[in-house]
Formats: structure tokens, sequence, C-alpha cells
């Protein structure tokens, strides 16, 4: 049985991805399409998307989560919103719009059930 591992050591990220995971960066690491800077509890949108990418039942994206790490939070992270995806019908893209009070960084964790975890990130300012 291979050594157990935490779950952080389990996610492909677009610079840590090795072997023959490196192939798959630009088609698995989600794309965060949001302003680096908004005003305080003004409404934004912020867009994950994943691919392009196969969709079928036996290969596809089948959901994403988004978290934000709060600048001066003491637990962190927050989680935003887990969508889940059903094959061949619905395409992994989401669009929430955020209103924060405080900058951090928004990270987005998908789920490939041919190649696992992959997350990307994108760091919001406030002010």
């Amino acid at each position: 049985m291979a050594e157990p591992k935490n779950i952080g050591e389990l996610i492909y990220t677009y610079d840590n991805a090795a072997g023959e995971a490196l192939g798959k960066r630009e088609s698995h690491t989600p794309r965060i399409d949001a302003p680096a800077k908004v005003k305080a509890d003004e409404v934004f949108d912020v867009k994950v998307t994943v691919g392009p990418h196969p969709n079928t039942v036996e290969h596809s994206i089948r959901w994403i989560a988004i978290y934000l790490y709060e600048e001066g939070r003491a637990f962190n992270p927050v989680v935003l919103s887990n969508i889940s995806f059903a094959p061949v019908t619905v395409q992994p893209e989401v669009i929430l719009k955020l209103k924060l009070p405080k900058g951090g960084v928004l990270h987005a964790v998908e789920y490939c059930n041919l190649h696992g975890l992959w997350s990307g990130k994108k760091e919001i300012k406030v002010g």
C-alpha cells in the first residue's frame, strides 16, 4: 500500500504538475477571470473555466469548488461555492457575483474523473 498523503499533496497546480500531469496542465488548471482590484463591498463578477476538456461520461469535469483565503481571517479558507456538473450536457464554467469587504486569494479546485484534483488561484486586492 502507498504511503498516505495529505489532501493538499494530491492537488495538482500548473506549477507543481510533473510526469504525465505536465501534459494536462492547460486543459485541467482552473482559470479565474476576475479584476485584480475591487472596491470594498462592491459587487463584481468572477468567472471560473476549465478546458478545453472532453465532456463525456467516461472523461469529464465533475465539479468545481471556489474558496476565499481572506486577508486577516483567523481560520481560512471560506467556502464560496461548490458546483457539480452532469457529464455531456453541462460545461465546466461558473460565474459568481462576489462582494468582498477585504482582499484575499480566490482558489478554484476542480475534479476530473480521470485526472484528479487541479487548483488555480488569483489574488484580489480590496481598496
